[in-house]
């Protein structure tokens, strides 16, 4: 008589993976069922990223009660950002790229060699935008068109946050160590933290309370600095502690300057996608800029809005790059392909919700932010054309996301750069200029030039060619 066969055990429950989310799992995600490598790594990255767009929304909510110049210096001054958010997201690709490799493929001390590379990479980079930042700050928002308040007090709040410019890339940097590792609760709890300091010190600084002096817009760039300067600290810890996927050994804890030559190419395609879409964002809002101070500050608060409810999607997006690096790494594309039409399907649920949102309330959400009429009325409008194609984002963040965390950067470099340079920037400056559109004309250009970039994205991740790329 045959013994019988041994039963699987049994799935953990929907409660014991939301804990092993939250509190980070040990799991190895190229093996265990692909729903719940899903669910294990997009929660905390949903989280994650949530609580890091609430420093822009938390920012935009208490500036924006200081009037419409001081919310257009944040506008202006995030111009400015957006290139250093470039570097820091393309060097943040290929950091978990290269990581999520090396854990797929067993290579563990590569893998602690290349956080301790890209951690110096960071701080390299910092430095000279710090220095621009602190020294030429005025004369950046004046290049950006900026009137006569915003350059006379609002130069301060643009100084602090490009002076300190090094919390932000480190932020990125660590945080992608940690989500390609798969460890991307640590990120979660690093943000948790950031983020409540951020909440406290916000109206605390701007507006004044007891011995602490109202600092005004300055106020929100030294809360925020701080806020995301505890985050670096406690990454540096998890770190050096070491986590469920990653461990630094003495060996690691060096210059290694192969490694960092490697993450530096292969983060150019990065880069690159990610300075062609901010460089659009520069030519657009100094299109704005040239047309009033209110245009401004709508298309701003808009985008801090869009932002914030993309976040979750881009969470989901991450845990698509961090599945497809490595489950590249163990020799499985076809999982790495499933888990990206999984996650798909999944944000383009949670993307048509929010575009409800924002066809039914776009006035509504932006008076959240302001009760200037005329700014209400621009963002308002923005956010209502954005409803019509809002559920492509979703699908676009995947798709880029299967790309980068195949290690294939330059092809998302190349789609940018045809869509949003040869396209986005004239459609919006025709409508907005020529054809007498306004700020209505640049929001047209952007719905049309985005839309078709989402899709033809898709597309050509469809095509499959993104498995044989090597990192």
């Amino acid at each position: 008589m045959n013994a019988p066969t041994p039963s699987a055990p049994p799935s953990p429950s929907l409660w014991a993976d939301l804990r092993a989310a939250l509190r980070g799992s040990s799991a190895d995600y190229t093996r265990i069922p692909l729903k719940r490598a899903v669910f294990l790594l997009a929660v905390p990255m949903v989280l994650e990223l949530v609580l890091e767009s609430s420093f822009a929304v938390v920012d935009i909510f208490f500036v924006a009660q200081l009037g419409p110049s001081a919310v257009a210096t944040v506008g202006l001054t995030e111009t400015y950002l957006f290139l250093l958010y470039a570097v820091a997201m393309g060097l943040a690709m290929a950091v978990t790229a290269v990581v999520a490799r090396r854990v797929g493929e067993h290579r563990a001390d590569e893998a602690a060699l290349s956080a301790v590379q890209a951690v110096a990479l960071a701080v390299l980079v910092s430095v000279p935008v710090a220095a621009a930042g602190i020294f030429w700050a005025q004369d950046l928002l004046r290049l950006m068109g900026a009137d006569a308040w915003v350059v006379e007090h609002g130069y301060r709040y643009t100084q602090w946050m490009l002076g300190g410019n090094g919390v932000i890339l480190l932020l990125f940097v660590i945080n992608a160590v940690f989500r390609g590792a798969g460890d991307a609760a640590a990120a979660m709890h690093v943000l948790w933290v950031a983020n409540l300091l951020n909440i406290v010190l916000d109206p605390l600084f701007i507006f004044g309370w007891g011995p602490v002096p109202a600092m005004g817009i300055e106020g929100a760039a030294i809360a925020t600095n701080i806020g995301r300067g505890a985050g670096v600290l406690l990454q540096l810890f998890i770190l050096l502690r070491g986590t469920q996927h990653l461990r630094l050994g003495a060996a690691s804890l060096r210059w290694h300057g192969a490694t960092m030559l490697h993450i530096v190419r292969t983060s150019l395609g990065g880069i690159g996608q990610m300075i062609v879409a901010m460089t659009a964002w520069i030519f657009l809002m100094r299109i704005l800029a040239s047309l009033s101070t209110e245009a401004v500050a709508g298309a701003t608060i808009a985008m801090r809005v869009m932002m914030f409810t993309l976040m979750p999607a881009w969470g989901m997006s991450n845990a698509a790059a961090t599945l497809v690096g490595q489950n590249l790494g163990a020799g499985q594309p076809a999982r790495a392909e499933a888990a990206v039409w999984r996650i798909g399907w999944m944000n383009m649920v949670f993307t048509v919700a929010v575009s409800v949102a924002f066809f039914v309330w776009h006035d509504a959400i932006v008076g959240l932010f302001t009760d200037d009429a005329r700014v209400i009325a621009i963002g308002g409008e923005w956010l209502s054309i954005l409803a019509w194609s809002y559920f492509v984002y979703g699908w676009w963040m995947v798709a880029v996301q299967a790309f980068n965390g195949a290690g294939d950067t330059m092809t998302p470099t190349w789609i940018n750069l045809v869509f949003f340079w040869l396209l986005q920037i004239p459609l919006s400056w025709a409508l907005a200029v020529p054809l007498g559109w306004a700020h209505s004309g640049v929001f047209w250009g952007v719905f049309v030039s985005e839309t078709a970039v989402g899709l033809f994205t898709l597309w050509l991740f469809s095509r499959g060619r993104w498995k044989v790329a090597q990192v």
